[in-house]
C-alpha cells in the first residue's frame, strides 16, 4: 500500500480467500499475531498453490502479491516460520513476510534476521 491507499480490513470471524479464474489480481496484506496465524497460513498456502497453477498451467488464475506481517513474543513463538520462509524462497517477490518480535531475549537465527524487526 502507499500513502492514501484504500484498504479493507476484517478482524475475526469466518474469512477466506477464494479467487476465481479470470478475476483481476489483487494485492493482499495479511496481519497476524501469535496463534492467529493459523487461518492466514492456510490462505498463504492456497495462494502459493494458485501461484504454482498460474506458472505451470495458465488456467486463468492471475495472482497478485501477498505480504504477511506476523508478530509474536519471540522467534520461537513464530509458528510455521520455516514453512513461510520456504514459500518466500519458492515465490520471490510474490510472497513476502515481515516478522516482528516484542520480547526477544536471545539472538535471532541468521536465516530469520533479514525478515525480523523488534526487540
Amino acid at each position: 500500500c502507499t500513502l492514501d491507499s484504500e484498504v479493507a480490513l476484517r478482524v475475526g470471524g469466518d474469512f477466506f480467500f477464494d479467487p476465481q479464474p479470470g478475476d483481476s489480481p489483487v494485492k493482499l496484506v495479511l496481519i497476524a499475531g501469535g496463534v492467529g496465524i493459523n487461518p492466514l497460513f492456510s490462505i498463504l498456502l492456497h495462494i502459493a498453490d494458485l501461484h504454482g497453477y498460474q506458472e505451470g498451467k495458465g488456467n486463468g488464475y492471475k495472482m497478485g502479491t501477498v505480504k504477511l506481517y506476523y508478530s509474536a513474543k519471540n522467534t520461537s513463538e513464530l509458528l510455521f516460520k520455516k514453512n513461510i520462509l520456504g514459500l518466500m524462497n519458492a515465490f520471490p517477490g510474490k510472497i513476502t513476510c515481515s516478522f516482528h518480535v516484542t520480547q526477544q531475549s536471545s539472538q535471532i537465527c541468521k536465516e530469520l534476521q533479514p525478515h525480523v524487526t523488534g526487540k
